[in-house]
């Protein structure tokens, strides 16, 4: 899966997810406080962002065009030389950054926040460098600890997830994590195929079911296997989800609670193409099964190439499809703005006073950000995130609140 990470960089492509409300320690490496996390949907819904290579977009300019507040920041490998310590891309020591650090506080200073994807497809992970469980744990508690994190991911892929051992190593340190860092949001990423995952995947969930670990979710990613468009990824999450049930026992339900889908936007590795209508109907899937997670590689790939289609190329950089800059970014927004069926909703925003007049009528044509105030039927609207052709006040949970009549 996502050879094209390891080509464009010396990182690997990871998926991870979202916290909870507790903040996880109480000052990073510089004594700064960490900030409190976000919702558990904004964690779930985070597209990666590579903060070090492939032409790294101005996060805080995505915050603005389309009200994103979360990013999976990637990757975390072993060094290159080799040890058990984290660094960025296997090159950049996690212990001396300071690039990274000032992409989160960018971020932070704007009210979002991050999560880091560890692993991926190709450099060397800590779970094949650590010597067991507990040094493979300390390694990322280095990570958590001096960012502040609340969130997390485990993209154990091949080559790792073909390693046993490396795999006992990765689901045991994800496990003491969690049991040490209270709210902390635990996602496991693994590759996609037809039949939901294949047989290394599986036996991925069975040494967790082994160690009596349950994360937040198992992801897959459902590219670069033979599929072709959103039809066959749905079908893939619904394979997926009966292997859940069949391996933890849970009912369909409980497994659609604890599963995610972690796409890629635009052309494939492999030259399969999925466009923002595929996406629109694999979130639709997602949202109506109550899955717990949606995600994307990648933000650097969201924006047009040029020409559109980058000469039938794949790109890290560009999406080689028609789209204008952040299309997909904003499928995201809306998976962060359904509320999930269970844990902690995001609070409704306290209404503010009736206005005395009318604001600019609402138009479905139009984009709106978050922020922005039209009028409707009488009454005065105010989008909770970047919407287009959403009828103010047609769902509870939909991108408008009511400001009263006008």
């Amino acid at each position: 899966m996502r050879r094209l990470h390891a080509c464009l960089s010396a990182a690997a492509a990871v998926v991870l997810a979202a916290a909870g409300t507790t903040a996880l320690v109480a000052a990073d490496a510089s004594g700064a406080t960490p900030q409190d996390a976000l919702s558990n949907r904004w964690y779930a819904a985070a597209p990666y962002l590579m903060p070090l290579d492939n032409d790294p977009p101005d996060a805080g300019a995505i915050m603005d065009a389309t009200g994103l507040k979360a990013f999976q920041l990637a990757f975390v490998l072993a060094p290159n030389g080799g040890g058990c310590s984290p660094t960025w891309g296997g090159t950049a020591p996690v212990s001396s950054d300071t690039a990274v650090q000032s992409t989160i506080n960018t971020i932070r200073a704007k009210g979002g926040d991050v999560s880091v994807s560890i692993g991926g497809y190709g450099g060397t992970k800590l779970g094949q460098a650590c010597a067991d469980a507990a040094s493979t744990a300390a390694a990322y508690q280095q990570v958590i600890t001096k960012y502040g994190l609340h969130a997390i991911d485990f993209d154990l892929e091949e080559p790792e997830y073909e390693n046993t051992a490396a795999i006992k190593n990765e689901i045991g340190a994800a496990k003491i994590l969690q049991q040490n860092n209270p709210g902390l949001y635990v996602s496991v990423t693994t590759a996609g195929t037809a039949d939901g995952t294949g047989w290394f995947g599986k036996q991925m969930l069975l040494e967790a079911k082994s160690q009596g670990f349950t994360p937040n979710n198992f992801s897959i990613m459902p590219f670069d296997g033979g599929f072709n468009g959103a039809a066959s990824q749905t079908s893939a999450l619904t394979n997926f989800n009966s292997i859940l049930q069949s391996t933890f026992g849970w009912d369909e339900a409980t497994a659609y609670a604890h599963e995610g889908f972690s796409g890629m936007n635009g052309r494939s590795d492999t030259g399969e193409i999925f466009t923002q209508a595929d996406f629109q109907t694999v979130l639709d899937y997602a949202t109506s099964h109550h899955m717990d997670r949606f995600t994307f590689w990648s933000i650097n790939r969201d924006r047009q190439c040029s020409p559109p289609d980058n000469g039938g190329r794949t790109s890290g950089t560009c999406s080689s499809v028609a789209q204008s800059d952040w299309d997909f970014a904003k499928y995201s927004v809306k998976f962060a703005g359904v509320t999930p069926p269970t844990g902690t909703p995001t609070p409704t925003p306290t209404p503010t006073p009736t206005p005395t007049s009318c604001k600019p009528a609402w138009n479905s044509s139009t984009a709106y950000t978050g922020g922005t105030e039209v009028s409707y039927e009488q009454h005065n609207w105010k989008a909770k995130w970047w919407t287009q052709n959403e009828v103010p006040g047609a769902s509870t949970w939909g991108p408008w609140q009511d400001e009263g009549a006008c």
